[in-house]
């Protein structure tokens, strides 16, 4: 039985919930039998605003039968040639996901899942107060020079995709966020070179009924390690708090990156751990 009602498609997993939240307004989540199907119409190429969450992890034979549901769901739009899978778990069980998978050119990817109520974050004793702090205005035409710089700050910071692929990915899901953040649901903070207003740190809170989603934590590389994270991070979970109500804060890192453990040095909890698998398309991959 299918239901489009967006109100019964809930995650178990606050993680994949979460993931949720962040969407565009327009996205769509349509629920099947064993897995919900999410659309980010508007964004074609959002790895993980288009994709299948099941129910369940992979069994030996899922992968076949999972890519022609994929490729089901998503046969009205040429435009998409990823193929993205997650499972509603947050105990990190990976099922039969790297047999199935990766020898079929997807990466398994781990995140862990980290919780802290809005007044447990508290600021590290290295933290910059070289930089300023402050919440970008969403209007259209406003801040454009900065809100371009937190662009080229997210493509500079990755090197898994084409450049030119990763910026227009990059510049819609901005448009997205601003969309979200007009709406009054929660802003992008920025820490800045207090005397070029240059952007050196970059993050997003998205709120959602109480609970913030940090987005795309980024520290310009040539300044990093020098507290202006973990400053820029404490900040926007206080103005997400106090400015968008936010109660509860979930971030997300790799298991295997120095930023969870920056993380939980200012008050977040590792709550979860939650997989999934992705193939870019084939005119992307190395």
């Amino acid at each position: 039985m299918t239901h489009s009602a967006q109100s019964i498609v809930t995650p178990r997993s606050l993680v994949r919930a979460t993931e949720l939240d962040v969407l565009p307004l327009g996205r769509v989540l349509v629920r099947r039998d064993g897995y919900l199907a999410v659309r980010s119409p508007g964004n074609p190429g959002h790895y993980w605003g288009n994709y299948l969450l099941f129910d369940d992890p992979p069994q030996p034979g899922d992968a076949e039968r999972w890519e022609a549901l994929f490729a089901q769901e998503f046969a009205d739009d040429p435009r998409i040639g990823h193929r993205t899978f997650a499972w509603d778990r947050g105990d990190g069980a990976l099922g039969a996901a790297r047999e199935e998978f990766t020898s079929r050119g997807y990466e398994v990817e781990i995140l862990v899942g980290l919780v802290a109520p809005a007044g447990a974050v508290a600021a590290h004793p290295r933290a910059s107060t070289a930089v300023t702090v402050r919440a970008l205005d969403p209007a259209r035409g406003a801040d454009m020079d900065v809100w371009e710089q937190v662009v080229e700050l997210q493509v500079a910071g990755e090197d898994r995709f084409p450049e030119d692929v990763h910026r227009a990915f990059c510049v819609d899901r901005m448009e997205e966020l601003r969309e979200m953040f007009r709406a009054g649901r929660g802003a992008w903070y920025v820490a800045l070179d207090a005397h070029r207003e240059e952007v050196l740190g970059s993050c997003g809170v998205v709120v959602t009924a109480e609970r913030g989603r940090f987005q795309a934590v980024d520290t310009a590389e040539a300044h990093r390690r020098k507290g202006i994270c973990s400053r820029l991070v404490v900040e926007a979970a206080h103005r997400a708090a106090s400015d968008h109500r936010a109660r509860q804060l979930v971030i997300c890192a790799d298991p295997h990156y120095h930023a969870l453990g920056l993380y939980e040095s200012l008050g977040f909890a590792p709550a979860e751990r939650a997989a999934g698998v992705c193939r870019q398309p084939p005119e992307n991959r190395p």
